[in-house]
């Protein structure tokens, strides 16, 4: 069976008093409400990763970290190991994202390389694929997040990917205001399970916890997580929002089963 998950990812916004302020909001939100397993995470910057995990530490919210780098140790300016979040309780590490690809970067040969290092650390990944505008428009949607998935999981096994979580996010629908329809949603998180299936086993297919990411609000959120193969969201800029997003709790724990 399927995690269901509500993650929230606030790239390069909040200062660490407004973002340390908001986690502690979020997370007495999900103390005081029953959340029938669904699991909440948040993804701050790397400044607020310490304190965040020590408000949170035995609590309902989860922290992730938003990237790491693929090494244990070395001249690597400005990188952040998965041993040093490690060694803050740092549980959770979102590798992958678009915005590393496009802006920073990130080749599928990187991104196994950093999965491979947060599975040897014995975190947990949040692997993102997803398809740019013009890979929709030509039809390549399914042969893009194919090729990603296979490049992110090369040289991985089944037995290696008992945590894995993926995160489809289609590129022209990241902070665009643009949404996949809820088909086009579910036709691609069935996609990808199949190719699980395919190339691994039917466990693996069965309890990967698959999220949609992409402009989800609380006005469509209701209709994406009723989705048989959408397992919860990876939200953007409706997560820097207490409303919307303890709303967003709220729908996926009515929703998600």
């Amino acid at each position: 069976m399927t995690r269901k998950i509500i993650a929230g990812n606030w790239k390069m916004n909040l200062v660490h008093k407004d973002a340390i302020n908001l986690i502690s909001k979020i997370s007495d939100f999900c103390e005081s409400e029953t959340l029938n397993g669904i699991e909440v995470v948040i993804a701050p910057t790397f400044l607020d990763l310490v304190e965040a995990n020590k408000i949170t530490n035995g609590k309902k919210l989860n922290i992730a970290a938003q990237d790491c780098n693929d090494q244990e140790v070395g001249a690597y300016t400005g990188e952040v190991s998965t041993e040093m979040l490690k060694a803050i309780d740092n549980q959770i590490v979102i590798i992958g994202h678009s915005e590393r690809r496009e802006y920073y970067g990130d080749t599928d040969e990187f991104v196994n390389s950093k999965l491979k290092r947060v599975l040897k650390t014995g975190l947990i990944p949040i692997l993102c694929v997803g398809e740019s505008l013009a890979d929709r428009k030509a039809g390549n949607q399914e042969k893009v997040v194919a090729s990603q998935l296979e490049g992110a999981l090369k040289g991985l096994e089944a037995d290696d990917l008992a945590d894995l979580t993926i995160a489809y996010e289609p590129v022209w629908a990241i902070g665009t205001g643009e949404t996949a329809s809820p088909q086009q949603a579910q036709d691609m998180h069935q996609f990808i399970r199949t190719y699980l299936n395919t190339n691994y086993n039917a466990i693996v297919s069965e309890e990967t916890s698959i999220l949609y990411g992409g402009s989800v609000k609380p006005d469509n959120a209701k209709e994406l997580f009723s989705q048989p193969d959408i397992d919860g969201g990876l939200i953007g800029g409706a997560s820097l929002k207490y409303d919307d997003f303890t709303q967003l709790i709220k729908i996926g724990v009515e929703v998600l089963r």
